[in-house]
């Protein structure tokens, strides 16, 4: 209800006797609501999202990502935050649907299995919707506000001031003569040589950083590194892909490269050399497998992971350019499993694909040996007496001297050489 009009009216329609009996009688409807409903939740029941079990070998790590924030809607099974921990990024989840109403950790935050990540309420978000009346006046709610309207007062006529210039004001001067100015050469000025900026940047690392340097460090400290070289003739494995590659691709639909070759070969060479494939428990136990499980190094963006193809021992060359296809997508879109991780009896790491002719791979502990595969590259060599330009690649193993002998080194990596050099070989056994 608007405060009623003071009963002394004034200004242009003070002169009327009904002005004073009207503001007294005057009546306004009270202002009509506009309900306007935003989007809300059914429910109002909340949840506690927790960290999520990370693993047996895994206890605790670091919230490095919230992926919703306070007010944001989530789905069941939509990813909250990730985790990150020295194997792989671990993601929250929502259990149910609903909306986040508190964060209970900042980014950075160390966390364990079970602790306290969000809340949130439960429920599905309804329509947006609002209700709109129409707000009309009627002609005499109108009439009644024009009449007390303040008028707008009428704008004064303009003075205008003449001031006549008496005659002897009017007569110009007579004009001085004007000196020629003199403008100064310009001087170009020196630029200035600015001296550049030197500047540093400090971050932490990565907890999967931190894990790795700590492994490869450990291994370093514990095994008795040897490194043993090879080259290859690749002219067959060459030959061999290209002869096979289309079928394959079309049969299969897979991709056949060097590295199921390279795999395949070593797994033949490991079931005649098993020593290689073995390992050390507690200093004083060489722990024998009947089956090879395949590290593949992959590098990714947040560091490099050795996800596990298992059981490759018998697995032909394109069943295991499929497995490694498959994990080596999934490392790269940071998709691998803890299993994809663990275990792991023997690792090749592919530096050729960098660029690089030459190296010495270090130990996946508590792996006994790494094969270390280059760069092909067309070079003269010695064949039956005569210098020909052949793709050669080198090989290195870096072996733990503790466990395997110079013989069965040299042995594994020549076997392995035999098998590149004539890829038919392969197939037959």
């Amino acid at each position: 209800m608007l405060p009623r009009v003071a009963p002394r009216v004034r200004g242009t329609y003070a002169h009327l006797p009904c002005a004073t009996r009207m503001t007294s009688s005057l009546h306004f409807p009270s202002q009509q609501t506009r309900p306007f409903n935003n989007s809300a939740l059914n429910d109002e029941e909340t949840r506690v999202i927790s960290v999520p079990t990370m693993g047996e070998s895994i206890s605790e790590g670091i919230l490095a990502t919230f992926h919703k924030q306070i007010g944001d809607f989530v789905e069941q099974d939509e990813e909250i935050a990730s985790i990150e921990t020295d194997k792989i990024d671990i993601p929250v989840n929502a259990s149910e649907s609903g909306k986040v109403t508190k964060l209970l950790l900042s980014e950075g935050d160390t966390v364990t299995v079970g602790q306290a990540v969000v809340e949130m309420s439960l429920g599905k978000p309804e329509a947006l919707h609002t209700e709109l009346e129409p707000a009309s006046e009627s002609t005499d709610e109108a009439n009644q506000h024009q009449i007390f309207s303040r008028p707008q007062p009428e704008p004064e006529p303009e003075t205008k001031t003449q001031t006549m210039a008496k005659p002897e004001e009017c007569t110009p001067a007579p004009a001085a003569p004007q000196k020629e100015e003199v403008t100064p050469e310009k001087r170009e000025e020196p630029v200035p040589v600015t001296k550049r900026i030197r500047t540093e940047t400090r971050e932490k690392m990565t907890r999967l950083r931190l894990r790795i340097a700590e492994r490869l460090k450990d291994s370093q400290n514990t095994a008795a590194f040897l490194t043993t070289f090879n080259e290859v003739d690749m002219s067959k494995v060459i030959e061999f892909r290209s002869r096979n590659k289309d079928d394959v691709l079309k049969k299969y639909h897979a991709k056949l490269g060097y590295m199921g070759l390279v795999a395949r070969a070593s797994a033949l060479a490991l079931k005649e050399i098993p020593i290689i494939n073995a390992s050390i428990e507690n200093n004083d136990t060489i722990v024998f497998r009947d089956y090879i499980d395949l590290s593949i190094a992959v590098s990714t963006p947040k560091g490099l992971v050795t996800p596990v193809l298992r059981d490759m021992e018998d697995m032909g060359v394109v069943e295991i350019e499929k497995g490694i296809a498959e994990l080596g997508k999934k490392a790269r879109d940071n998709k691998l499993s803890l299993r994809d991780l663990l275990g792991g009896s023997f690792t090749i790491s592919n530096s050729g694909i960098w660029g690089s002719l030459f190296g010495t791979p270090i130990i996946n502990g508590p792996q006994t040996a790494v094969l270390g595969i280059y760069g092909i590259q067309q070079r003269p060599v010695a064949v039956n007496g005569q210098v020909e330009i052949r793709p050669m690649m080198y090989t290195a193993l870096t072996y733990d001297h503790r466990l395997v002998d110079g013989r069965e080194a040299v042995t594994f990596l020549t076997l392995v050489k035999k098998y590149l050099e004539d890829p038919a070989s392969m197939l037959i056994e």
